[in-house]
């Protein structure tokens, strides 16, 4: 698989009420153009409601609701920002436990703006360098990672940005981690 052909990835968008609506839909839009399938996972069932800027945003289905979800089902997984949303995530084990299987197993993990605090609940991000939005550079230095203020920022299978203004970075920096990411865990299958 070349980078940026996706075909037949399953990406996993983690999510519930309250995520930053652009973080979500401009990087599934690109997943899904490079040939991914892409889910929305949630412990609320039915819909979510994305947060546009300053107001609620539009209402999308839920794909698999996170108690039938399984990680060995996704090849990756895409954590989008927001307050409310990752603030909610990181209280519900379930959901940090879905995060951290995809970082225990070297998958692809895709982040961006508040996104991270999901991750530091998982206790598996030291050592780790993350963009993310501003106010979260204490939490993840106290979680032993580094914060960098950069568009986006690869750091092995872990993806991340800051803020909507990144999203064409992130996107690209995405494709291209989940596309080798993808290529090379089709070698070790085949070996």
């Amino acid at each position: 698989m070349a980078d940026g052909n996706l075909d037949g990835l399953k990406v996993a968008i983690l999510v519930t009420d309250g995520f930053e609506q652009v973080e979500m839909t401009e990087p599934r839009k690109a997943l899904d153009q490079a040939g991914a399938n892409t889910s929305i996972v949630s412990p609320k069932e039915g819909h979510v409601r994305g947060w546009n800027f300053t107001e609620w945003g539009d209402s999308f289905p839920v794909d698999v609701p996170l108690a039938q979800a399984r990680p060995e089902d996704f090849d990756a997984i895409l954590l989008p920002g927001g307050v409310i949303n990752p603030d909610t995530l990181r209280m519900n084990e379930g959901a940090v436990l879905f995060a951290q299987a995809f970082l225990d197993g070297g998958k692809p993990v895709a982040t961006i703006c508040h996104g991270p605090w999901t991750l530091i609940e998982t206790g598996k991000v030291k050592g780790r360098r993350l963009a993310a939005w501003p106010s979260l550079q204490t939490d993840l230095e106290n979680a032993g990672a580094e914060w960098v203020d950069k568009d986006a920022v690869v750091d092995g299978n872990l993806v991340s940005s800051r803020k909507p203004d990144d999203i064409p970075a992130f996107n690209r920096e995405m494709i291209g981690l989940f596309g080798r990411t993808d290529a090379r865990q089709a070698q070790q299958r085949a070996s």
